[in-house]
């Protein structure tokens, strides 16, 4: 039986939970320090607040946060603590903690968007995208005397919907495109993880490169996206799927090409309202697989 409580209630034991987690991760986590003008849950607590909350700037946030919230916080501490170091290594081991919980409570429920395609079941799949915002009042102007909007890349859960940060592009101090931090954290990322461990990302067509996703295949990383107007591809052969089957409405043709020696398949897709097209990329390793209804999968992620 669940006991009811307040969403501050709940918000403030899910950060105490990820961080006993993130503590008992490392055997001497260099982040963990005892701050008591501002200890660490309470500047995870501001910081969630602050995204919340329907303020302008900093400032009107603390006052709002005393107002309202009742949280307070001097302005030096509070601007002083988002420059540290040692709080963006603690929010990174708390958030990868946090998305574990949320991750086993959400399967726990039997949360899975993608269980009607088996294939997928060794596949983590994430939707990912860059996303920028103004510039803080305060950031630092670059060397040519500018400052730029300030960008993420995240990535989207497509199994159980949770949204989460993939890697910094910019703080707003220089100008940054999202596809080489992409690439840039993906080969960071093959040092360390398991090659076993398979991802499929879908992105947009600016990411769309064929030597590099090609060499992405031994670290487990595969990629689907929509085919450039100006993509160069040779046809090779077609692939044989199942026409009647109801998950595969608005396939008109599932091929095979090549490009620069390096294959992949492409699916070409018609939706049934709007009767609009949509030609589908993923890399050569699906075609490794003895899926006739890999074609399925991709027009469900298109959708």
């Amino acid at each position: 039986m669940y006991e009811s409580q307040t969403l501050n209630a709940f918000i403030f034991d899910h950060c105490n939970k990820s961080m006993d987690n993130a503590v008992s991760a490392e055997r001497y986590p260099l982040w963990k320090r005892a701050c008591p003008g501002l200890n660490d849950i309470g500047f995870i607590r501001l910081g969630m607040l602050r995204c919340i909350s329907l303020v302008g700037s900093g400032r009107h946030f603390l006052q709002a946060a005393e107002e309202v919230h009742e949280e307070q916080c001097p302005l030096s501490t509070y601007f002083k603590s988002l420059k540290s170091p040692r709080r963006v290594r603690m929010l990174e081991a708390v958030e990868q903690q946090s998305d574990d919980i949320d991750s086993e409570t959400l399967s726990s429920h039997g949360i899975d968007y993608l269980k009607s395609f088996p294939e997928l079941n060794d596949y983590t799949v994430l939707a990912a995208d860059g996303h920028f915002i103004d510039h803080a009042c305060h950031t630092e102007k670059g060397r040519n005397g500018k400052v730029y909007a300030a960008g993420f890349i995240y990535t989207l859960n497509l199994r159980n919907g949770l949204l989460r940060p993939f890697s910094l592009m910019t703080n707003g101090t220089r100008r940054h495109q999202e596809i080489p931090v992409l690439r840039d954290e993906l080969k960071r990322e093959n040092r360390t993880k398991n090659s076993t461990q398979k991802c499929l990302y879908v992105y947009d067509k600016a990411v769309t490169d064929y030597a590099f996703w090609n060499n992405q295949i031994e670290h487990g990383n595969l990629m689907i996206s929509v085919l450039k107007e100006n993509s160069v591809a040779t046809f090779v052969e077609s692939i044989h799927f199942d026409t009647s089957h109801e998950l595969n409405t608005g396939i008109e043709s599932y091929s095979t090409y090549e490009n620069n020696g390096i294959r992949f398949s492409i699916v070409n897709y018609r939706d049934p309202e709007t009767k609009k097209t949509s030609p589908l990329y993923n890399d050569l390793t699906w075609l490794n697989q003895p899926w006739n209804d890999c074609h399925a999968v991709l027009q469900a992620l298109d959708d």
